[in-house]
């Protein structure tokens, strides 16, 4: 029955969503605001203006990794290698500033690797018909493998100042020379990263609920035969979903790099999962037909702020990590609960 009723509403273009999907982003709105008030509470310094652009620059990578996730799993599929793609967009992008390209035909040629292995993954899964999962997992191994070859396993440094400007730089930054010379941060600016993801989330957001591609996604989720019936072209509009999904890790990826200034073939291990995380935390459907941009948004900044949190209390990394479980296997219980009403 919600299959029906996602069905009815997305294919007749309307953009209306299910009453228990705006419930479940609500409530990953109202967790996210207890998760602020009560970390605030725990540490004086959580509040303060360094750690929260600590947050935005740390969630930053999660977030564009899971607007990708997002329209993926819309669709009804998933995207296991978005973490691996990452690494091998950011290598290509060190090798080839390496091999003496400029630093923005460079970055753009990452993002253009990152595309080329969603594409890879929209064909599998659309042409040869392999599940999703499995397609996916492949082009995991094969990415992570690629970056690891190509490197032979070894970070690519020394790639100049103006590759970390992406990763490092700040908007509004204010400085003030003191009488002594030296100079006060006023203010340490908003990071380009967190300015980068607003860009991209807005532009995605847009895309999906206004655009004739968005609705064709919603509508291959909802139901993908009675969208085929409809004159949607499924596969092609699967095939946009999973390119996106990799150019966007393509771009993680470089924003990644970028704040390390070295390419390191190892990042980027078990991001995937967060980025599913992100996606069905904020209200994402794993049966495809429902989910948001700014509820991912909110997943993303759930579990940067947890882990965050975590972090100023002194929680060990792998507590967090039995956290985060079970934040997405709550989050998965609600969302099969939401699709039996």
């Amino acid at each position: 029955m919600a299959h029906a009723g996602k069905s009815e509403s997305y294919l007749g273009f309307a953009k209306v969503m299910p009453d228990a999907a705006k419930l479940h982003q609500l409530s990953a709105l109202l967790t996210l605001v207890l998760l602020i008030l009560g970390f605030s509470m725990a540490s004086q310094s959580f509040f303060s203006v360094n750690n929260s652009l600590t947050i935005l620059l740390q969630t930053s990578v999660i977030g564009l990794l899971g607007i990708g996730l997002t329209m993926v799993i819309i669709t009804g599929g998933i995207d296991l290698s978005v973490g691996s793609v990452l690494a091998l967009s950011g290598v290509a992008t060190g090798m080839t500033i390496k091999a003496g390209l400029p630093v923005a035909p460079a970055m753009a040629f990452g993002v253009l690797v990152g595309a080329a292995c969603g594409m890879v993954n929209g064909f599998v899964v659309t042409r040869l018909r392999i599940p999703p999962f499995v397609a996916t997992l492949g082009m995991m191994l094969m990415a992570r493998g690629l970056a690891l070859q190509l490197t032979g396993a070894a970070p690519i440094s020394q790639l100049g100042s103006a590759f970390g400007t992406l990763g490092n730089g700040t908007l509004f930054r204010v400085v003030e020379m003191q009488d002594n010379g030296f100079p006060k941060v006023i203010f340490p600016g908003i990071p380009y990263p967190a300015v980068l993801l607003l860009i991209v989330a807005i532009g995605f957001a847009y895309l999906l609920r206004r655009r004739q591609i968005g609705r064709h996604i919603y509508a291959t989720g909802s139901n993908e035969e009675a969208a085929r019936l409809s004159g949607v072209r499924v596969d092609m509009t699967k095939l946009y979903a999973y390119t996106m999904s990799g150019a966007l890790a393509g771009l993680a990826g470089n924003v990644l790099m970028s704040r390390l200034v070295t390419a390191q073939p190892s990042e980027g291990v078990m991001y995937e999962l967060d980025a599913i995380a992100a996606a069905v935390i904020g209200g994402a459907s794993l049966s495809g037909g429902v989910g948001t941009i700014s509820g991912t948004m909110v997943g993303a900044f759930i579990i940067g702020i947890l882990r965050n949190g975590l972090n100023m209390a002194g929680v060990s990394a792998f507590i967090q990590q039995i956290v985060i479980g079970v934040v997405v296997i709550g989050a998965v219980w609600i969302d099969q609960m939401r699709n039996r009403t």
